[in-house]
């Protein structure tokens, strides 16, 4: 609810401030007084378009503050525009954003008229609506959707949809085959085969290689033989006993090596076939690492992965095909929740038209003609509200009722049928047009929905002032040139002359008071909620 409002430099009005209580509120007040720029102002704390062209002549800026209640919390709107640059918002004392302010007047207030902060008007809010008069049980609906999303989850976690499963299977099922086909012994395999590779491939140069040896080793005038030379001439001499026993032992190692040599030389051969065999391993080994990695271990370790995701997936299957089970039950499950919600808004869609054109009727408008159509298709999302304000007229979405007076009066028709709505409703021009007992009826509506919420009415009848639980009356101040609002509530005397003045205008008599004092007088007590 709206409690207070504060307004500075805003059109004609240069400083104003106004305490507001529960019920329905009557603003009057001659024309230009600046009734709308209050409406204009309340619009502005909920997100309504800001202009510079709105800032008082001569003023560098315009300020409206605000002081609501939403659920026990209070909130204080401000919003700042200067006559030269972007406007300015807080909230609570804090700089925020139009959105924000937006997000909280869905909460807060509705203006109906010639505004556009008109929630109604909206094609998620219609359908809301309609769900709230027709008490449709969304719940169903909402889990089976929820259960849908949560089995997509996990197919997608698995490995997306079977598509995309099944070339996956198959890319890890040729890899793996490949690398098991492979057999790799282990990390240092290549490098062995480098070696063996070396000694195939030179095997003619290696074994003659070891017979040079050999024989520098073991013919005459060899190494042996010059090694027994110089033991020959040491023997027996104290001065190289120790170095004659180091010849002993070299004589021996040379022997020895000179044996391995020859063993060794003799067991080389050629072995073509052995030869492009390796050759072969080593290419089929390098292919492997180009493709799965820098070194054998690379790949090695790359056979492992991929050895343990297709053991994971081939897993899955069985669980893919209970969850896409599971899928199809949920679908008939979602679609059946559906055909529900869709028969339950159809059937109350007639019912809220019928509704709202019976209000509509009382309000001025005998042949206005309301429709509430839902959309083919299940559940039925495309709700929409149709208005048709005259014989003949075809039947048209409410944001497209060209006369601020007509949708104002649908829309206080629609808050008088919803048992819902924000708790600060706001109609400017919804007597647009009328008089006599229509006038009365639309009193009579806003004072009915008054009880329910806080109601605030720009009015020129009194028929429609008379029914107000609170009277504020707009004024225009002329000084030094200058034009400037004052608002101000009345009571008793004050009262009965404002509704005089506009049952009468400048006429002002005794009839017109005696009329007036009648009218407030036979204003009906309600009780409130």
């Amino acid at each position: 609810m709206l409690l207070e409002l504060h307004i500075e430099s805003l059109g004609v009005i240069e400083h104003l401030d106004l305490v507001l209580g529960a019920g329905l509120t009557a603003l009057t007040g001659e024309t230009g007084a600046g009734k709308t720029m209050l409406v204009e102002a309340i619009s502005l704390l909920v997100g309504g378009r800001a202009d510079a062209t709105m800032v008082r002549p001569g003023a560098s800026e315009a300020r409206v503050e605000g002081r609501f209640v939403v659920d026990d919390d209070e909130y204080i709107v401000a919003r700042v525009i200067p006559a030269d640059g972007r406007s300015r918002a807080y909230v609570n004392g804090r700089l925020a954003t139009v959105g924000n302010l937006a997000d909280l007047g869905q909460r807060c207030v509705d203006i109906h008229g010639q505004h556009s902060h008109q929630s109604l008007l909206s094609a998620p809010e219609q359908r809301e609506a309609l769900d709230r008069f027709c008490h449709t049980d969304l719940q169903p609906l909402r889990s089976a959707r929820a259960h849908l999303t949560e089995i997509d989850a996990a197919l997608a976690a698995l490995g997306g949809d079977s598509r995309s499963r099944v070339r996956e299977l198959d890319l890890l099922r040729f890899q793996v085959q490949e690398l098991q086909s492979a057999a790799i012994t282990g990390a240092e395999e290549d490098r062995q085969l480098d070696v063996e590779l070396d000694v195939l491939a030179g095997a003619l140069e290696h074994r003659e290689a070891g017979m040079i040896a050999v024989a520098a080793l073991a013919d005459d005038e060899g190494g042996l033989d010059s090694v027994g030379v110089a033991l020959r001439s040491l023997a027996g001499r104290a001065p190289f006993a120790e170095l004659e026993g180091r010849l002993h032992t070299l004589s021996a190692e040379m022997s020895d090596i000179g044996a391995e040599l020859r063993a060794r030389a003799d067991e080389i051969e050629e072995d073509p076939e052995r030869l492009a065999a390796v050759r072969d391993r080593l290419q089929l080994l390098r292919d492997l690492r180009r493709k799965y990695g820098e070194t054998l271990a690379d790949v090695l370790a790359f056979q492992d992965e991929v050895e343990t995701r297709l053991a994971e997936l081939e897993g899955y299957e069985l669980r893919v095909e209970q969850l896409e089970h599971e899928r199809a039950l949920a679908e008939t499950e979602e679609r059946t929740a559906a055909a529900v919600v869709a028969t339950t808004r159809r059937g109350g869609a007639g019912a809220l038209a019928a509704a709202v054109q019976e209000h509509l009727h009382a309000l001025a408008m005998p042949h206005a003609s309301v429709a509430v159509t839902v959309g083919d298709h299940d559940p039925g999302d495309e709700v929409a509200f149709l208005l048709a304000a005259n014989p003949g007229s075809p039947l048209l979405p409410l944001a497209r009722v060209a006369s601020g007076g007509e949708l104002a009066r649908s829309m206080l028709a629609l808050r008088l049928v919803l048992t819902e709505a924000p708790d600060t409703l706001v109609f400017d021009e919804v007597d647009a047009g009328i008089g006599g007992s229509a006038a009365v009826a639309v009193g009579s509506k806003l004072a009915q929905l008054g009880t329910r919420h806080q109601v605030l009415v720009v009015t020129h009848l009194a028929q429609v002032a008379a029914f107000a639980d609170c009277h504020i009356v707009v004024s225009k101040l002329v000084s030094g040139g200058t034009t400037a609002a004052a608002a101000s509530a009345v009571s008793g005397d004050d009262r009965v002359e404002e509704v005089a003045r506009m049952l009468s205008g400048d006429q002002l008599g005794d009839s017109a008071r005696r009329h007036a004092a009648d009218l407030l007088e036979r204003r009906p007590e309600r009780s409130r909620p």
